[in-house]
């Protein structure tokens, strides 16, 4: 392979700094081991100052034409808004020079770099010919961003880094922790995280001074005595004031014998601070030394003089400065956290950072015990010997060939795609709300977007005043929706995301004029549809659309029924359908509601993407307990959402008090969310009164439905009246690892049986009641439970397996759908190149072809001949007999078909829609008698044996359209004519449904 090194972390700012040595020294291993790789760095040509230094770090290693420097506008410090520009043109302009390389895989030594210096460092996206892999060190500023990402533009530098991250194909991690961090905190697939380790230069070794030489060195610095010894620089998270405290608590004798030597550069302001802090703890000028900086030699002697070294950091990536220190041979100790365990091997050496006093009883028992420090240095030498910046070099490009091998085939796949877009990648409109919208779409959004922007170019347009997402508002460009109406032909893809509220209002008429993927987060659009009806620019929005969605038959129950009966049955949803250009949905039940309503095949170019979840990295139950107030022993039973009949909170109340559990003074039933201000809601609690075993908590916070998640001994998540939605709590509940009470009802009923306790749809109170105490009586099966619920959502439901998956199924709908293919009709029509421009007549005939061979989604028409009835003057005996008939098969449509009586007006068959609706008792609604579309299935009725002019017969022949004749002898129908009838419609040919004599 050609891999490809980016190095300007031995340039920029961290040249002098931790990551500058890692990435040099990691540089030359994997020198040292290519083996048969051909390698190049590649350095940035505005960074003179360190290219000098790392051709002569070089020199022996690579030949020096294989140094190559990358000419770059500058200066591009992001925290420069005025270099804005410049920024996006030099990485632009990088991201081209590195294409020009050809490599296999490109390895950025450290992506944080550029925001106060000229380093253009950004990752290429995944759609380049090669792979990117990125060193990863620590997460630290995303994980206490209250510290380290109050600034405005550093965080919004930073969440552009992270999406950087997410983009690259492989991260090198330099700990066990720091993987870990990284597959959690970012949400990556466990292959995509590579631990590397870390290693120190062959330089830290046991090294033995003259007296002259240690009395110069100690004088040089102001050390008088014996030290306890601490490098690594000052940082809130370095924990130098802690470390001031411990050695202050010390006893006095040890003080005597010990001073602190704090050795790394300072600044001015944090000197003043540290030696304000010694003498608040009483300590006597010299006691805590700050030597500031020293040489690569002075440090080593100064290891090698130290009586105790000691690193109480609370969070590492790694912790170089404790392996440097046992190399030396010095007694070690060290935090209990993060990656510091796996630096320092030992447990007894370990103390909990955030106790001063810990950090004193460790130091103590070290410098009290002259065994006890020599045989941790012993220890410290042998452990030191297990990190090899050769085995992390051979490591790293193991993982470079695997990651090579495994994306080889995707990406020449994606290179065809992609084919008639050289050199960039799609240009995505994301339309949707997100955060702070109060909308669980807004929060599915925010975590899809990092997963798609490895993908595309992704633009918001949004119809929202601010957006509350960080990331998304660091990374992603933001259009209003009017802008988006002038500019939607720039994109290359568009998406939207529906759900069942007025979050979604302004999507309709955007994705009529502007199709996309619609990805369904609720079968049911009724309510959103209603809604919206009053801003509609058509009279009775509401019934358009639901005739239209459902015919008939919808009208005439809405009439009866009212309003909100309708919005409950009918999904209304096929204007969202129709204009779809693909379709995704989360579970299959919403793809049999499709079916169930609209026809088979109606979904037929469906598809079914998982319900991307966040997962939990490790779950500390005892912490939230201790938050949310919960006794040690309670078992907890959780059940998340709004309180509503759907959920079935009552049902789950009964059960509880019908069970043993309500008399177990440590059981406690718990709803997390708002209760139902209706009727509903006032009888629960009614029903609950004042027990303290059950409690509704009301609105929960993000951050309270978490603590609950972890505190959690059991949950029960059941439902009913499903309205085609995904149960984000169920999921939720399974990602938590939390042994877990489902019905099978809608998308619940596709969760596997083995990671949950799955009821009957319609179960019995005596059921839910024994699986709750199953949970309460029985460890081993919740316990088994939740460890298939965690792998079973790490397996399916994971944010890069479902990121992957939108790609894949965008593009081929891009390829594929009808919407896509007519998208590119309409290019090569316009890309036409002739002597003679078309005519505008050209230009229609063409569009109506287009519109013809567009495939209508749905049921089958039953078109019903009415032109005789529709006419006053020609309306016959049989009249109000063939009138019965027709409202018969409107109210209920034969089984598969959809009723529509149509007209002949003028020579041409339209639907009589008007006629219809004084028919069914609606003639206060306006709908248009607009010319029938004929698609192949549809069946033609005539009730008349000689209809007045029955549409062309080479007309439906050519559509597939049988003709059906029914001849009319009597006033009354036959008492087998809607089977015959059905018959016909099955047979696709002609029928008699005469009606016999009274």
């Amino acid at each position: 392979m050609r891999i490809l090194l980016d190095l300007q972390a031995c340039q920029a700012a961290s040249m002098n700094r931790g990551i500058g040595r890692y990435s040099l020294a990691l540089a030359q291993a994997m020198l040292r081991n290519a083996g048969n790789h051909q390698l190049q760095i590649v350095l940035n040509g505005q960074l003179a100052k360190g290219t000098a230094a790392v051709r002569a770090a070089f020199d022996g290693l690579l030949p020096p034409d294989q140094i190559k420097l990358c000419h770059l506008p500058g200066p591009v410090s992001e925290y420069d808004e005025r270099n804005a520009w410049r920024v996006r043109a030099a990485e632009q302009l990088r991201s081209a020079y590195l294409a020009s390389l050809k490599p296999d895989v490109l390895h950025v030594a450290s992506l944080f770099e550029g925001l106060s210096d000229d380093a253009v460092v950004s990752c290429p996206p995944g759609e380049q010919r090669y792979d990117t892999a990125v060193t990863l060190y620590d997460l630290i500023p995303l994980l206490r961003k209250e510290v380290y990402l109050t600034d405005a533009r550093a965080a919004a530098w930073y969440y552009r880094k992270l999406q950087g991250l997410k983009n690259a194909e492989l991260l090198l991690a330099i700990s066990g922790h720091s993987r870990r961090e990284g597959i959690e905190a970012l949400q990556l697939a466990e292959e995509r995280v590579v631990n590397i380790s870390s290693a120190v230069d062959s330089m830290f070794r046991p090294r033995t001074l003259s007296p002259a030489d240690a009395a110069a060195l100690e004088a040089k610095f102001g050390i008088q005595r014996s030290f306890i010894m601490y490098t690594g620089g000052v940082d809130y998270r370095k924990n130098i004031e802690g470390l001031i405290e411990a050695y202050a608590l010390l006893p006095a004798p040890l003080r005597a014998q010990y001073q602190l030597a704090v050795v790394c550069s300072i600044q001015d302001v944090d000197r003043h601070r540290l030696l304000q802090l010694a003498a608040k703890f009483k300590l006597p000028a010299g006691d805590v030394v700050l030597t500031g900086f020293v040489s690569d030699d002075d440090l080593l002697s100064l290891y090698n003089r130290a009586a105790l070294f000691v690193f109480p950091s609370l969070q590492e990536g790694f912790g170089l400065p404790a392996l440097e220190a046992m190399s030396c041979g010095v007694p070690t100790i060290g935090s209990d956290s993060s990656s510091i365990p796996e630096v320092v091997g030992r447990a007894d050496a370990l103390f909990d950072p955030t106790r001063p006093a810990a950090i004193r009883d460790k130091m103590a028992e070290v410098l009290s015990n002259p065994g006890f420090a020599a045989d941790l240095a012993a220890h410290g030498l042998e452990h030191a010997k297990r990190f090899s910046w050769d085995a992390s070099a051979r490591t790293a490009l193991a993982a470079f060939e695997e990651v090579h091998a495994r994306n080889h085939a995707a990406r020449n796949a994606a290179v065809a795609v992609q084919a008639a877009l050289p050199g960039r990648r799609p240009r995505l409109a994301y339309v949707s709300p997100l955060p702070p919208e109060r909308s669980g779409i807004a929060d599915y959004s925010a975590d899809l977007l990092p997963e798609l922007a490895r993908y595309y170019e992704v633009e918001l347009v949004l119809a929202q005043d601010n957006l509350g997402d960080a990331w998304s508002a660091a990374n992603f460009p933001q259009r209003s929706v009017a802008w988006f109406e002038q500019h939607a032909h720039r994109y290359d893809r568009i998406m939207y995301h529906f759900g069942n509220s007025a979050f979604h209002q302004h999507m309709f008429g955007l994705l009529e004029r502007h199709p996309g993927v619609v990805v369904l987060h609720d079968f049911y659009m009724s309510g959103i549809t209603n809604y919206a009806a009053g801003a509609s620019p058509y009279p009775n929005a509401y019934c358009r659309a639901l005739y239209l969605s459902h015919g008939y038959r919808a009208l005439i129950d809405e009439g009866r029924d009212g309003r909100d009966a309708s919005v409950y049955q009918y999904p209304c949803n096929r204007s969202v359908l129709d204009h779809a250009a693909g379709m995704i949905v989360h579970s299959q039940h919403a793809i049999d509601l499709a079916e169930h309503w609209y026809g088979a095949g109606s979904a037929a170019d469906w598809q079914m993407i998982p319900l991307l979840r966040m997962l939990p990295g490790a779950i500390d139950k005892a912490a939230a307990r201790r938050a949310l107030g919960i006794p040690d022993g309670q078992f907890l039973v959780c059940s998340f959402g709004m309180v509503a009949v759907t959920k079935c909170n009552d049902q789950i109340v009964e059960a509880w008090l019908g069970s043993e559990l309500a008399q177990d003074p440590d059981a406690k039933l718990v709803f997390i969310g708002a209760n139902d201000v209706l009727h509903f809601g006032r009888a629960l609690e009614t029903r609950i009164g004042n027990r303290k075993d059950i409690e509704i908590t009301g609105f929960a916070s993000p951050a309270t439905y978490r603590l609950y998640l972890a505190a959690a001994d059991a949950a029960v998540q059941l439902r009913s009246r499903s309205r085609g939605e995904t149960s984000a709590t169920v999921l939720d509940c399974l990602a938590y690892r939390l042994p877990t009470v489902i019905n099978a009802h809608g998308s619940a009923a596709e969760v596997p049986d083995d990671v949950a306790i799955k009821l009957p749809d319609q179960f019995t109170a005596q059921e839910l009641g024994d699986a709750l105490l199953r949970l309460r009586r029985e460890p081993q099966l919740a316990a088994r439970l939740a460890r298939a619920a965690g792998d079973y959502m790490a397996a399916v439901h994971h944010p890069a397996r479902i990121g992957a998956t939108y790609h894949e199924v965008i593009e081929g709908f891009a390829r594929d759908h009808p919407h896509g293919l007519q998208r590119q009709v309409l290019r090569g029509l316009a890309e036409i190149d002739t002597q003679v421009a078309p005519s505008d007549a050209d230009l229609l005939a063409s569009a109506a072809s287009l519109a013809a061979n567009r495939a209508r989604r749905g049921l089958p028409q039953l078109l019903i001949d009415v032109s005789a009835l529709a006419e006053p003057a020609r309306r016959g005996p049989q009249a109000a007999a063939q009138e019965q008939l027709l409202l018969t098969l409107l109210t209920e449509a034969p089984a598969g078909y959809r009723t529509e009586p149509v007209q002949l007006v003028d020579g041409q068959y339209r639907y009589a829609r008007r006629y219809a609706l004084d028919l069914i008792g609606r003639p206060e609604l306006q709908l248009e008698d607009s010319p029938i579309e004929l698609q192949e299935g549809d069946r033609v009725l005539a009730l008349d044996a000689a209809p007045a002019a029955p549409l062309d017969s080479n007309q439906l022949r050519d559509r597939g359209v049988p003709l059906l004749l029914s001849a009319w002898p009597g006033p009354q129908l036959a008492a087998d004519a809607g089977a015959r009838l059905q018959a016909a419609l099955a047979a696709g040919r002609a029928t008699d449904l005469t009606l016999s004599e009274a």
